[in-house]
C-alpha cells in the first residue's frame, strides 16, 4: 500500500539559531545527584507531568516512582496527569495544568504556531502505529474509496494529519469526506457501532481494534512524526535544574525499556489496560533505540511537511506564524546532557 508522496509546494523556514542549547548545557545535573530544584520561580512544591498510552515511557516512570524518588526529598509532590491525546496534551500545557506534556510532534508545532508557549525538549520515541481502519466487513478497499464517507479522527493530533497526507496523497479533496472530530477512543468505539465508516487512529487503541478484526485500508511511517516531550516556557525559565531531571530520567527510562523489554511491555500492558496481545502489537510498533535529543536538523523536514498542511487546513493561522514556531520550538539542551 506504500506509494511515494508528489512533491508539494516548498514550505520557507528559517534556521535555527546556531548554538541555541549552549547556555544551558551549564545547568545539567544528573538525576540522583542532590540538584537543587530552586530556580528564578522561587521553591518548587509539585511537578505536573502527564501520562499517556502512546509513551511508554512516560508509564514506566510512573511506575517505578523514578520521579517521586528524586523529588521527595526535597518535598516535591509529582502530580499525574492522564493525556487522552496530543490534543488534551495540548490543552493542558495551555492551561498550564501540566509542566510537562506528551505530544507528536506536528500537533507540538501546531501549538508553538497558535500561541501556546512550550519548548520540545526531548523525543521519547518513533512509531509506525498509526493508520486508516475500517470494519472487517466494510466494502471500503482502499483509501480511494474514503470519496463520500465518514472518517472519525481527532483533530489536532498525529492521526489528524496523518489523514490529511492521505487523503492528499491519493488525490481524495478533504472536502468529500466527512471527518467526525471524537476523541481517540470514542473514534475506535464510533468504528466498532457502526456510524462512522473509517477511522484514523494510533496505538494502542488501534492495536485493539485490529485484534477485534478490524482491517487496515493504509499506513506510512514517512507520514508520522515522533512522540515528544514539551515543557512550558515558565517553567523552563524558572526551573531549569528540575527540567533537566525530569530529562536524565525519562533517559534512565529509555535505557531500562531498551534492556528490559519483556518487563517493559508488562508494564505497558498493565498501565494501559491492555490484553497482552494487543499490548505485543502496539508494543512492537514502537521504537525507542533512538536518540531524544530534538534536532531540528532531522525533524523539520517531516514538520514542514505536516504544518503546510496545517496552513491549509486553518489549523495555523499562517505561515508566518508556522515558520516561527519551527524556529523556535526546539531546545535541545537537556536532552544533550542527559546522554
Amino acid at each position: 500500500m506504500s506509494q511515494t508522496m508528489r512533491p508539494r509546494a516548498a514550505v520557507k523556514t528559517s534556521s535555527l539559531i546556531a548554538g541555541l542549547a549552549a547556555a544551558s548545557l551549564t545547568l545539567s545535573a544528573c538525576a540522583g545527584e542532590g540538584s537543587s530544584i530552586a530556580g528564578s520561580g522561587g521553591e518548587l512544591t509539585e511537578l505536573n507531568v502527564d501520562y499517556a498510552t502512546y509513551s511508554v515511557l512516560s508509564l514506566v516512570i510512573k511506575e517505578h516512582g523514578w520521579l517521586e524518588e528524586e523529588l521527595g526529598e526535597d518535598g516535591v509532590d509529582v502530580n499525574w496527569v492522564f493525556s487522552a491525546g496530543s490534543n488534551r496534551a495540548n490543552e493542558s500545557l495551555r492551561a498550564q495544568a501540566v509542566d510537562f506534556g506528551t505530544t507528536g510532534g506536528g500537533p507540538a508545532l501546531q501549538a508553538r504556531a497558535n500561541g501556546t508557549q512550550i519548548k520540545t525538549v526531548y523525543v521519547t520515541h518513533a512509531s509506525e502505529g498509526f493508520g486508516l481502519a475500517v470494519p472487517e466487513d466494510s466494502e471500503i478497499e482502499d483509501v480511494e474509496d474514503l470519496r463520500g464517507a465518514s472518517v472519525a479522527v481527532t483533530r489536532g493530533t498525529d492521526p489528524y494529519f496523518f489523514l490529511l497526507q492521505t487523503l492528499d496523497l491519493f488525490d481524495v479533496p478533504v472536502e468529500e469526506v466527512t471527518l467526525e472530530n471524537l476523541q481517540h477512543a470514542d473514534g475506535r468505539a464510533a468504528l466498532d457501532n457502526g456510524t462512522v465508516d473509517a477511522w484514523s487512529g494510533l496505538d494502542p487503541i488501534l492495536a485493539g481494534a485490529e485484534v477485534a478484526g478490524a482491517r487496515l485500508i493504509y499506513t506510512n511511517p514517512e507520514l508520522i512524526s515522533p512522540i515528544v516531550l514539551n515543557v512550558t516556557e515558565q517553567f523552563e525559565s524558572e526551573h531549569p535544574e528540575t527540567v533537566q531531571l525530569v530529562i536524565d530520567v525519562y533517559e534512565r527510562a529509555r535505557q531500562w525499556v531498551l534492556d528490559n523489554p519483556e518487563e517493559a511491555q508488562d508494564i505497558y500492558a498493565e498501565e494501559a489496560g491492555l490484553e497482552p496481545e494487543i499490548a505485543e502489537l502496539a508494543f512492537s510498533r514502537f521504537n525507542h533505540d533512538i536518540s531524544g535529543v530534538p534536532v531540528a536538523e532531522e525533524l523539520s523536514p517531516v514538520l514542514e511537511t505536516i504544518g503546510s498542511f496545517m496552513v491549509d487546513s486553518g489549523d495555523v493561522r499562517d505561515q508566518e506564524a508556522l515558520d516561527e514556531a519551527l524556529e523556535t520550538l526546539f531546545e535541545p539542551s537537556y536532552a544533550q546532557a542527559a546522554e
